[in-house]
């Protein structure tokens, strides 16, 4: 009997992450699985630099544009949708191609995500007002104290997510980035994981590109139609947030496409600091080369 296999790409931002997964659909004639946070959602068609159209046509792509910004969607959720969904797909196919990322979204798909504590109101509200009173620097600092692993991997732009890390952090007095490495689930099937590089140089050109074919594309009037959805999570993110500021009136259009790049940067930075840091990966610098991406 075959051993079902899983392909799973990973990389930071513009590495050529999409194009590579679908010469490797292509070639193993499956979908992709998507492991992205942020190109489930269906108003984000732009800044979160999903598939494009004539790509989507080609391969069969699940988790993009499936769900609502709207919708309270999490990456626990994500991994039983997931699972329901590979383990169907593997009825047909002995090998499926899954791509993304979202740290936190590829390791809830290959080790579970354990359960977290529900939140603490008080705890919760007593770092909110001193996020009000001191800023994001402040909570940053601290959870670059309490865990230096989750400061490094989670989005730090990200003032929920720090709040998150710091309060699960203060409530439990285990570390935020424990969490995903004590549940460990076994999966059925083999996980094979393929990390995209690219010399830092050629891969902050290629972010600054991508950025200003963005604007090209119409970001701008994107960000514009979800000015009432500015509050929610899905939205504080890069590419958004800062346009949000510039519709706000608070910066100016180019500070705000300066701001985009350099923020992609830096998480492109952080991602590579999560993958380098798991143990189940295996670098392929020269994929890209071979792959002509």
């Amino acid at each position: 009997m075959v051993k079902k296999k899983l392909i799973l790409i990973v990389g930071p931002t513009a590495s050529g992450k999409t194009d590579y997964s679908i010469s490797l659909a292509e070639k193993y004639s499956c979908p992709i699985i998507s492991c992205d946070s942020r190109q489930i959602y269906k108003e984000l068609k732009i800044g979160t630099a999903p598939p494009d159209k004539e790509q989507l046509k080609r391969v069969k792509h699940y988790f993009i544009f499936s769900h609502s910004v709207i919708s309270h969607y999490t990456a626990g959720l994500y991994e039983v949708e997931a699972l329901e969904l590979i383990n169907e797909l593997f009825k047909t196919y002995d090998t499926l191609v899954a791509v993304g990322g979202s740290g936190l979204y590829a390791d809830a798909l290959c080790y579970g995500i354990d359960d977290f504590p529900p939140a603490d109101l008080e705890l919760r509200e007593s770092i909110m007002e001193k996020l009000s009173k001191e800023g994001i620097e402040s909570l940053r600092g601290e959870l670059k104290l309490l865990d230096r692993e989750s400061y490094d991997s989670i989005d730090i732009a990200n003032s929920q997510r720090v709040v998150r890390a710091l309060e699960v952090t203060l409530q439990t007095g285990r570390k935020f980035s424990s969490f995903k490495k004590d549940c460990a689930k076994q999966r059925p099937f083999i996980i094979e994981k393929r990390l995209l590089e690219r010399p830092r140089a050629e891969l902050y050109e290629r972010i600054d590109r991508r950025v200003d074919k963005m604007m090209k594309d119409g970001l701008l009037d994107e960000v514009r139609g979800l000015l009432p959805f500015k509050h929610l999570s899905a939205l504080k993110t890069v590419g958004y947030r800062e346009l949000f500021d510039y519709l706000d009136g608070k910066i100016a259009l180019k500070e705000a496409v300066d701001l985009i790049k350099r923020n992609s940067r830096r998480y492109a930075k952080r991602q590579m600091t999560w993958w380098r840091r798991d143990k189940d990966v295996t670098s392929h610098v020269d994929i890209i080369k071979e792959a002509n991406l």
